[in-house]
């Protein structure tokens, strides 16, 4: 419960503040995202599957944002940073896919 008061007031605070990203985190900023939603789909799932712990959702949340980032600094280090940044969001894009096919199937029994 906590979690989502936090997520509500972190979503307005965002709404009337208009915060701004600085330039050098800006590339960062989508891959951080999804690594985000992959982390909280997989919470979903995990909820609905009767075997969610809320440390684990803590530290996956902060690992996949992490290990995200790290991906996508190491091939802007390479010189493949779009590339880079492109791998990281379409299989992140997949396990949330998967993830959410799992829900529905929870969900709707079907």
């Amino acid at each position: 419960m906590i979690a989502i008061i936090g997520l509500a007031l972190g979503i307005l605070i965002g709404f009337f503040i208009d915060p701004t990203v600085p330039v050098w985190l800006q590339p960062f900023l989508p891959v951080a995202v999804v690594a985000g939603l992959d982390a909280l789909f997989g919470a979903g799932r995990a909820w609905l599957e009767g075997h969610f712990h809320d440390r684990v959702f803590v530290t996956s949340f902060f690992w996949n944002v992490v290990v995200a980032c790290l991906l996508v600094w190491l091939g802007t280090q390479l010189g493949v940073g779009s590339a880079m940044t492109t791998a990281v969001v379409v299989v992140l894009g997949i396990r949330i896919f998967s993830n959410t096919a799992s829900i529905r199937r929870l969900l709707l029994k079907a």
